[in-house]
């Protein structure tokens, strides 16, 4: 589905990513873990149209989408949740909701887009409580679902996630990871998150970067059993593992 070869990307002279492959089929729930500072920012601001590519090839689903920019990215089937969550504080939920299917224009996809908002509402109930608040108001989690369903909202075939756990409490990141494992039947996910033990434990396969190049690749298994990374990003050991 999402292809990524040898890409090279930064800003201006210096080069973040050097050579990075990637792949996510469809239907996958593939994860980047690695320190701050790695790229993986970078990679998903790449693909997204946002930061641009030196050298390299991206495609999704048999297509070029290096050089595309962030809106046609958008209507090729691909939606991005950023890091910091960037809603829009001043619009309610239900606003910022509609928001995010702004592609979806016309008489036909209104009543579409209507029955969209009322699925994502049975999704994340919270934000149905909440659909004529302020966005700026809600918790810091709350905010993280809206902006999961307002990217939802475009119907996109892949998702990508930009550190969805930063800056929340781990009962609030229990609850967004296991909203995650309800969207995974309904979209393909790429996840970027620095917490690599809960990404690892959802994720089907995953990748590390590190100084912006991929360290090291495989399935979910073979990740949790690699001793490097029990050591340098979960805190343990293959040796010492009951």
């Amino acid at each position: 589905m999402l292809s990524v070869e040898k890409i090279n990307a930064g800003y201006g002279h210096l080069r973040v990513l050097q050579d990075v492959d990637l792949n996510v089929r469809q239907g996958e729930l593939v994860c980047v873990i690695g320190p701050n500072g790695a790229g993986k920012t970078t990679l998903l601001r790449s693909i997204c149209g946002m930061s641009a590519v030196g050298s390299g090839a991206i495609s999704f689903d048999g297509r070029t989408i290096r050089g595309l920019g962030p809106s046609a990215v958008v209507a090729c089937g691909i939606a991005m949740v950023p890091e910091g969550r960037r809603v829009f504080g001043p619009l309610t939920v239900k606003e910022n909701l509609l928001l995010g299917a702004y592609l979806r224009r016309g008489p036909a996809q209104r009543a579409e887009v209507r029955r969209d908002l009322e699925g994502l509402y049975e999704t994340f109930p919270i934000l149905g409580k909440r659909e004529n608040q302020m966005a700026g108001l809600l918790s810091g989690g709350e905010q993280q679902m809206l902006a999961i369903a307002r990217a939802m909202m475009s119907r996109p075939k892949l998702l990508l996630l930009d550190e969805p756990s930063m800056g929340l409490a781990p009962l609030i990141v229990r609850d967004i990871f296991r909203v995650l494992d309800q969207l995974r039947g309904r979209v393909t996910i790429l996840l970027v998150e620095q917490n690599a033990r809960i990404a690892l434990q959802l994720a089907d396969r995953g990748y590390v970067l590190e100084r912006g190049k991929v360290v090291s690749g495989g399935s979910r298994d073979d990740l949790l059993k690699d001793d490097f990374i029990l050591k340098t990003y979960l805190g343990t050991s293959g040796m010492t593992r009951h």
